[in-house]
C-alpha cells in the first residue's frame, strides 16, 4: 500500500534538491557524479519515478527543464533504515528529549491516495460484518484477537508462540518452559480488548481516564506501577531520554489526549496515538502495549479494521519507534500502519 522504499541514489537526488533548490537533469548529473557513477537513462528513470511518487516537480521544458523538491510535512520525510543503524546510537544527531514542538507536525499524515485506501477499506469492514453468520464473526473475532495478542506480546519480547498464545486464550491453558508473566502479558490484552469492544463509544472522544485506564488493564498483575509514572525511565538502544517529572509528563499526556480529539481524521487519531504514547513513556511499563490498543479502540470506534501486527517484523517495528523517538520522523511507523491496514483488510471478517 506504501511506495516503495526509495535507493540510495535517489535519496540523494532529493537530499541535492533540498539544498541546492531548482537544477537541471545535466546539472544533478554532474553533481552525482562526484559520488557515483550513474548513466543518462537511470538518472531519467529515477527522476520520473520521484514525479511519479510526488517527491519531486518538473517546471520548464527542453533544456530549460528543472526539477524541484515538493514541500512536505517534514515528519514524513523518507530515512532510508538500513543506513540510519549503520551508525553507532551514541554517534547519531537526535533529539535527545521530548519535542514539545513536535504537534505542529503532527496533522494530514495520509495523502489523498492513501485516504481512499483506508477508506476503501473501511467501508469493505462494515460490509464484511454486516453480513458474516453471527457464529463466523465471533470465530474472526476471536482469531483477530489470539493474533494481535500473540504479536503484541512478541514485540515486547514474550516468547509465547502463535499456537500457545491461542491454547492460552482459549483454554486458559500456559505453556510449558514460559513464565507466568507472559501468560499474563497475553491475557491482559484479551482482557483488554474486550473492554473496548464493550465500550466502543468511548474511544470517539478520549478523556484522561480513558488512557490510564486502557493502561492499567494492560499492566494488572504484572507488578508495575498503575498510573504516571514518578521515576525516570530510558530505552534500550538509543539516547533518547523521556520526561522524568511527573507532573510534566501528566500535561503531555493531557495534550496528546487533546490534539487526538482535536484532529478529525480517525487513522490520523490512531497513528498519533500509537507513536506519541510511546513517545512520552508516560507509565512505568507497557507503554508500547498501550499504544498499540488505544490505536485499535480509536480505529475501532470510528468504523476502520484494528491491526493485528501479525506479519510485522519485530526488529523493523522496533527500528521505526526508535527512528520516531530520535528524529520524529513517522515514515516507517506510517509505512507499518498502511500495510497492516491492508494486511487486515486481506485476511479478517471474509465473507468468501
Amino acid at each position: 500500500m506504501n511506495d516503495t522504499n526509495l535507493n540510495k541514489r535517489q535519496t540523494s537526488i532529493l537530499d541535492l534538491l533540498e539544498s541546492r533548490g531548482g537544477l537541471s537533469r545535466a546539472e544533478i548529473a554532474t553533481l552525482l557524479s562526484n559520488a557515483t557513477s550513474t548513466s543518462r537513462i537511470t538518472l531519467i528513470r529515477d527522476l520520473n519515478k520521484l514525479v511519479e511518487l510526488g517527491h519531486v516537480s518538473v517546471e520548464g521544458k527542453g533544456k530549460s527543464t528543472t526539477y524541484k523538491i515538493i514541500e512536505k510535512n517534514p515528519i514524513l520525510r523518507e530515512i532510508n533504515i538500513s543506513t540510519y543503524f549503520q551508525t553507532n546510537f551514541n554517534e547519531r544527531n537526535i533529539h535527545a528529549h521530548f519535542n514539545d514542538e513536535i504537534y505542529v507536525n503532527l496533522s494530514s499524515l495520509f495523502t489523498q491516495k492513501e485516504q481512499i485506501i483506508l477508506d476503501n477499506a473501511k467501508k469493505s469492514y462494515a460490509r464484511n460484518v454486516k453480513d458474516l453468520e453471527p457464529s463466523i464473526y465471533k470465530r474472526e473475532l476471536e482469531r483477530f484477537i489470539i493474533e494481535f495478542s500473540w504479536k503484541s506480546s512478541q514485540i515486547e519480547g514474550n516468547t509465547y508462540d502463535l499456537l500457545e498464545t491461542e491454547t492460552l486464550i482459549k483454554q486458559k491453558i500456559e505453556a510449558k518452559g514460559r513464565t507466568k508473566e507472559e501468560a499474563i502479558m497475553i491475557l491482559n490484552h484479551k482482557y483488554a480488548f474486550d473492554s473496548i469492544l464493550n465500550n466502543t463509544q468511548t474511544f470517539k472522544q478520549l478523556r484522561f481516564g480513558d488512557v490510564t485506564q486502557l493502561h492499567g488493564l494492560m499492566i494488572k498483575n504484572l507488578n508495575v506501577p498503575s498510573g504516571i509514572r514518578s521515576q525516570a525511565v530510558r530505552i534500550t538502544g538509543t539516547l533518547y531520554n523521556p520526561i522524568s517529572i511527573r507532573q510534566e509528563l501528566d500535561v503531555q499526556l493531557r495534550k496528546i489526549i487533546s490534539h487526538i480529539n482535536s484532529t478529525t481524521y480517525p487513522p490520523d487519531k490512531a497513528l498519533i496515538a500509537a507513536c506519541m504514547i510511546a513517545y512520552l513513556q508516560p507509565f512505568a511499563d507497557g507503554n508500547k502495549r498501550t499504544a498499540r490498543m488505544l490505536s485499535n479502540a480509536i480505529l475501532i470506534a470510528h468504523g476502520y479494521f484494528p491491526l493485528s501486527y501479525r506479519d510485522v517484523d519485530v526488529n523493523e517495528f522496533v527500528k521505526a519507534m526508535v527512528i520516531f523517538y530520535e528524529q520524529n520522523n513517522l515514515y516507517h511507523i506510517k509505512k507499518i500502519f498502511m500495510e497492516q491496514m491492508q494486511f487486515s483488510a486481506d485476511n479478517y471478517f471474509q465473507i468468501k
